[in-house]
């Protein structure tokens, strides 16, 4: 992906979650086993949310980028991310699907834990 898109398709998912009253709590969570797109609150749920822009879908859309692999170190980020919180909350995993300039798509609870 060319420098700046993946930053545009982050902001683009934030803005579109802020208007679903989704209150965005970090962006680009980094870690030693990988990076969450974004960390949000949904209605007092922590929603650990993948971003995924494809540009054309010559290779498959934006939500065939998601590989169990691609989850395997979401899962594995989400838990160091919980283990610097004093208490367990209610999470989720989400994907924010962007196939070029169609409208954004919420998939919610992506990863069954």
């Amino acid at each position: 992906m060319p420098p700046g898109k993946g930053e545009a398709a982050e902001r683009r998912a934030a803005d579109f979650l802020l208007t679903k009253k989704v209150r965005i709590l970090a962006r680009n969570w980094r870690c030693r086993m990988g990076e969450i797109d974004l960390i949000a609150d949904d209605g007092g749920i922590l929603v650990f949310v993948e971003v995924r822009y494809r540009a054309k879908g010559r290779f498959g859309g934006a939500a065939d980028s998601i590989t169990a692999a691609k989850q395997a170190r979401l899962v594995a980020a989400a838990q160091l991310y919980l283990a610097t919180l004093p208490r367990m909350p209610p999470c989720r995993f989400d994907a924010i699907l962007l196939d070029g300039d169609d409208a954004p798509r919420w998939l919610k609870n992506i990863i069954e834990l």
